[in-house]
């Protein structure tokens, strides 16, 4: 297992420049974002997937200052109701893809994508209870005639590219928890996995332990990151929660850096339970302490994970 680092964290920063600076600090793998929400600080992948040449000088790059590409990202709606929005986010995720296959590079993340509640929508409709029944029609249509038919066509697509579609378990998106990812997996094929990121799983009241049990097999890739819920916040309005991120002492949880929102134990029991899984990726240190510079954050995190990471998988029981 490796500690990684998303890279748009330093977006600042040439590549090269980043490379170095996260090798120096003590990582092994680094996470590319190449359009979308993430950005294209590191690489425009509608213009990367023109020009291989390109594409092979990021490799040589990562390759010459000692480190690997867990996952190229591109977080994003594209079964945003506005069709603009859609078009551009699906056009960069194909790109990503085309990106991905020809570094070899297996793992692409992304959002699963929020459409509408009806054709002519202009806005994501997120639906989180069954009640009226108007929420559960518009579930039901969600799902038949939008998710299932689009994420179909991309896992055929991915999958045809030798790479794996990796869901960021996110609010606000259809996937959202184990159970909707299963779901999408169950209709389209181990072309969609996770990027398991358990910092959005422990505001939802989720046992972040639990859930790698339950995605046994679909975990490609993993975020590292950690939220504090607020107990005092959180019995006075519970944990939903629209302030927003900067205001951290009003709020009813907040993203920390990882360490400052759950304990030591924890992350040995998350790394620990990866690896029975079978995993033995990246972690890939995401930053969004509000409370924290990403410079600190980062060199924080490096140094928490090294600590923790089991880097190579133990051999044969002396009874076996």
């Amino acid at each position: 297992m490796k500690v990684g680092v998303f890279m748009v964290l330093f977006g600042q920063k040439s590549l090269k420049e980043a490379l170095d600076y996260v090798k120096k600090a003590g990582v092994q793998a680094v996470e590319i974002g190449l359009g979308n929400y993430p950005g294209t600080a590191h690489g425009d992948a509608l213009e990367l997937a023109k020009d291989p040449k390109k594409i092979a000088e990021i490799g040589k790059l990562v390759d010459k200052a000692g480190l690997e590409i867990s996952a190229l990202s591109c977080h994003a709606n594209p079964l945003h109701p506005n069709k603009q929005i859609a078009e551009e986010h699906h056009a960069y995720q194909r790109a990503t893809m085309e990106v991905a296959s020809q570094l070899g590079v297996k793992n692409v993340n992304t959002f699963s994508g929020c459409p509408g509640s009806h054709e002519d929508d202009k806005y994501p409709n997120w639906v989180t209870c069954p009640w009226p029944p108007d929420f559960l029609e518009i579930l039901e249509w969600q799902w038949k005639e939008k998710v299932i038919p689009y994420w179909q066509k991309e896992a055929e697509f991915a999958a045809s590219k030798g790479v794996r579609i990796c869901f960021e378990m996110h609010p606000g998106f259809v996937v959202y928890n184990p159970e909707t990812l299963l779901k999408v997996r169950e209709a389209c094929g181990e072309a969609i996995g996770a990027n398991f990121d358990p910092s959005h799983l422990f505001w939802q009241g989720i046992d972040p332990i639990e859930a790698v049990r339950a995605l046994k097999g679909a975990i490609y890739h993993v975020h590292a990151k950690d939220t504090r819920v607020d107990p005092a916040n959180t019995r006075v309005n519970g944990v939903l929660d629209t302030k927003t991120y900067d205001k951290v002492y009003e709020r009813s949880w907040s993203f920390r850096t990882v360490g400052y929102g759950h304990g030591e134990q924890f992350w040995r029991d998350f790394i620990s339970t990866l690896r029975a899984v079978g995993y033995d990726g990246a972690l890939s240190i995401e930053h969004e302490d509000a409370l924290m510079s990403v410079n600190e954050g980062f060199k924080k995190a490096v140094d928490f994970l090294n600590n923790l990471v089991i880097r190579e998988k133990a051999g044969e029981m002396w009874w076996a």
